[in-house]
């Protein structure tokens, strides 16, 4: 008699873990993370930037990420001003449906700063992406983000960000 009842609540078990695992997936998938990689830093050296590829299936924003290896993570923004490179964090980051946007050196990046560790190449930074969707709707995406070197080859354009951020104080 004990497993009549077993095998009826393993399937309805099974069922509702299958349930809950496609609706993980499908929620994870409003919003495609590619190519995450942060800057690996060097001695004493307190803030360093994270870059990613964002693509949305329907118009939402980034609008907060978190770190564990920092103490302070703001999207930045890096524009012209007159003759000027001006850097500056900004609320959120539109994600237009279909498009994808990339946070790359001198142009919309993350920043982490007050770092509680340095980190080296070969680290796996982790990241947590709040994203909010039209309906207000809030959604985390956990990724890992590799460290790089300075002149590693994904890393093109490094030095404006670091010009950037000369006399610059978080």
């Amino acid at each position: 008699m004990s497993t009549f009842i077993t095998r009826p609540l393993s399937a309805a078990l099974l069922g509702l873990g299958l349930t809950l695992l496609s609706a993980a997936s499908v929620q994870a998938q409003q919003v495609e993370v590619k190519d995450a990689w942060v800057r690996a830093t060097v001695a004493q050296q307190k803030a360093t930037g994270a870059f990613f590829k964002l693509s949305a299936k329907a118009d939402s924003r980034l609008v907060e990420v978190r770190s564990p290896l920092a103490n302070v993570v703001e999207v930045h923004e890096m524009a012209m001003e007159g003759t000027t490179m001006k850097m500056r964090a900004v609320p959120a980051l539109d994600l237009p449906a279909g498009k994808t946007v990339e946070l790359k050196p001198g142009s919309y990046h993350v920043m982490l700063m007050d770092l509680k560790a340095p980190v080296a190449a070969g680290d796996s930074v982790p990241l947590t992406l709040v994203i909010e969707g039209a309906d207000k709707k809030r959604e985390t995406i956990e990724i890992k983000a590799e460290a790089r070197q300075m002149g590693a080859k994904a890393a093109a354009k490094p030095a404006p960000m670091e010009d950037a951020h000369k006399g610059h104080q978080h």
